[in-house]
C-alpha cells in the first residue's frame, strides 16, 4: 500500500537530502518528479498481480513503487551502491520488490528471473542505453514485453520505418527482434534534475522465434556496410565493400542495385544477409553501437 508518493517533487528532495545524494551524472541518473508520467509507464507495461517484471536503474524506486502497486514481482537491479540503503528505506512496504546489486550488462538475467518469463520495464540510464536492448534482444531471453524511457532522438530511430530520417542500422536490428512503437514524450520538466533532452516511452512486442534472424552476426556485419554509406546506391556499396556475393544476392532477391539502404526492411536485409560468407558468421565480430 502506497504510503509516501515517490513521485512527489517535494519528497524527491527529502529524500536525495535525508541520503546526502549526489545526482551520478556518469551513471545518468535523473529521477522522475511527475505522479502522471510513472502511472503511464507501469500502464504501458501491462502487468498484474503476481507477474514478473525486471526494472533496470530503480534509482530512488519512483517507477519501482508503481509496479508494485500493481501487485507484480519486481525485480530492480540497482547498479549505484549508494542507492542500496535508500531503496530499502522507500520500497520496505512491499514485500513484492526484491532489489539486486549489480550491473545489468554483466549479470545473467534469466537466472536473477529464476528462468520463468517476465516483462521488462524502466527508465533506462540514457548513456547505456543500446547496449542494454542489445543485450535483452541477443540472449534470448523469455520476456513477454518491453517498456522503457530512453532519451527522445533514440527512440525515434529504434522505432523508425524505412524511408524515415532517423532509420538506421538499430532500427533495422530492432525490429527484426520485436516490434517497438514510440507510445508518448515526456519533456525536460518531468526530472529532477532535468536533462537537456526530451524523453520518449517505448513498447516492444517481441517476435517469435521462427521471425527471428537466421545469422545475426552476417546481418550486423551487413548494416554497418550499409549504413555507413546510407546516401549510396546498394550496388556500389557492395562493389566497394569487395562482396560479390551481395552483388549477386541483389538479383536473386529483385532488389534493385539503385536502391538505398533506408528503403529497405529488415525482411530485405535478412534475406541478403543469408548470401554472406559463412565466416562473418563469428560471435567476435564488432556488433552494433
Amino acid at each position: 500500500m502506497k504510503e509516501v508518493d515517490l513521485s512527489n517533487p517535494d519528497v524527491v528532495r527529502y529524500v536525495v537530502k535525508r541520503f546526502g545524494l549526489r545526482m551520478n551524472k556518469k551513471l545518468g541518473q535523473n529521477f522522475l518528479i511527475r505522479h502522471a508520467v510513472v502511472d503511464d509507464i507501469a500502464d504501458a507495461a501491462e502487468i498484474g498481480e503476481g507477474d514478473p517484471v525486471l526494472e533496470i536503474g530503480p534509482g530512488i524506486g519512483t517507477l519501482t513503487q508503481a509496479l508494485a502497486e500493481t501487485g507484480a514481482a519486481v525485480t530492480a537491479v540497482e547498479l549505484d551502491d549508494h542507492l542500496l540503503p535508500v531503496l530499502d528505506k522507500t520500497l520496505e512496504h512491499y514485500d513484492n520488490v526484491r532489489v539486486v546489486h549489480g550491473d545489468i550488462l554483466r549479470i545473467d538475467i534469466e537466472e536473477v528471473m529464476n528462468h520463468q518469463p517476465f516483462t521488462v520495464c524502466a527508465n533506462l540510464p540514457y548513456y547505456i542505453t543500446t547496449p542494454i536492448i542489445m543485450k535483452l534482444l541477443e540472449q534470448k531471453l523469455p520476456i513477454k514485453r518491453i517498456v522503457v524511457m530512453v532519451q527522445k532522438e533514440v527512440g525515434q530511430r529504434l522505432a523508425a520505418a524505412p524511408g524515415n530520417g532517423h532509420y538506421g542500422a538499430l532500427s533495422v536490428w530492432v525490429q527484426s527482434y520485436t516490434r517497438p512503437r514510440l507510445e508518448f514524450v515526456v519533456g525536460p520538466g518531468a526530472f529532477s534534475p532535468p536533462p537537456k533532452v526530451d524523453s520518449a516511452v517505448l513498447s516492444f512486442e517481441p517476435l517469435p522465434p521462427e521471425a527471428l534472424p537466421a545469422r545475426p552476426e552476417a546481418l550486423s556485419r551487413l548494416l554497418r556496410i550499409c549504413f555507413q554509406q546510407r546516401r549510396k546506391q546498394l550496388g556500389g556499396i557492395f562493389r566497394r565493400a569487395g562482396l560479390p556475393e551481395l552483388e549477386t544476392a541483389l538479383e536473386r532477391t529483385g532488389l534493385a542495385p539503385n536502391l538505398r539502404p533506408e528503403a529497405l526492411g529488415k525482411d530485405d536485409f535478412q534475406r541478403l544477409a543469408a548470401f554472406l560468407p559463412p565466416n562473418l558468421d563469428n560471435p567476435g565480430q564488432k556488433r552494433l553501437s
